[in-house]
Parts: structure tokens; C-alpha cells; sequence
């Protein structure tokens, strides 16, 4: 079955930097868009970033632009969250998930999703 594995969270102090990862398996990883959620405490799942299956393109949420950076290896099945210049309110469980649909806004609760990685970012 299909997995998405992320890894990488932790705790961190404002202005730190951390690299989450997501490793899949059990789908075509290279004809998948893949992207980033998080949720902090009391609020609604929100988009972070993503990037299309051959890497050509990605996308940003406006809070975390200059700041985060989104990579995939195809041979490795596995895409990454580079967070640099981080702050408090960066502070939720980050989600990977996976979508054959093109662009930031083509993710489905019934896409494939990990069990998510806690960041905290302490001031």
C-alpha cells in the first residue's frame, strides 16, 4: 500500500533552520505532485508548498516565500522541506502528501497523506 513517511521535525529556536523529508512508496512517485501541509493547534490544515513531478515547478504559500524551499529526488522517492529563518508561528505538525493532480490547489483530502512530523520553534 501507499506510505508517505515524513521525518526531520524537532524543536528548534527562532531563526533556526531545519530539513523535513518524505519518503514514499507503493505509488509512481515521479507522476505525483507532492506538497506540504501543517497544522498548528485550534486551526485548519493549511498548504505550504509544492512541487510538480519533475521538480520544474513549485509553489509557495506568501507566509513562508524567501524562507522555505521545496525539493524532490525522483531516484529516491523522497521529497524535502528545507526551512531556514524560522518562527514561532511556523510551529504545527507538518504533512506530506501526494496528488496526481497539477498545482498547489489540486490536493484532496482523499489524496495520499503522511502521519505528519511536529516543528516547534521556540522564541
Amino acid at each position: 500500500q501507499v506510505q508517505l513517511v515524513e521525518s526531520g521535525g524537532g524543536l528548534v529556536q527562532a531563526g533556526g533552520s531545519l530539513r523535513l523529508s518524505c519518503a514514499a512508496s507503493g505509488l509512481t512517485f515521479s507522476r505525483y505532485t507532492m506538497g506540504w501541509f501543517r497544522q498548528a493547534p485550534g486551526k485548519e490544515r493549511e498548504f505550504v508548498t509544492a512541487i510538480s513531478w519533475s521538480g520544474g515547478r513549485t509553489y509557495y504559500a506568501d507566509s513562508v516565500k524567501g524562507r522555505f524551499t521545496i525539493s524532490r529526488d525522483n531516484a529516491k522517492n523522497t521529497v524535502y522541506l528545507q526551512m531556514n529563518s524560522l518562527k514561532p508561528e511556523d510551529t504545527a505538525v507538518y504533512y506530506c502528501a501526494a496528488s496526481l493532480r497539477n498545482g498547489a490547489s489540486g490536493f484532496r483530502p482523499n489524496d495520499y497523506w503522511g502521519q505528519g512530523t511536529q516543528v516547534t520553534v521556540s522564541s
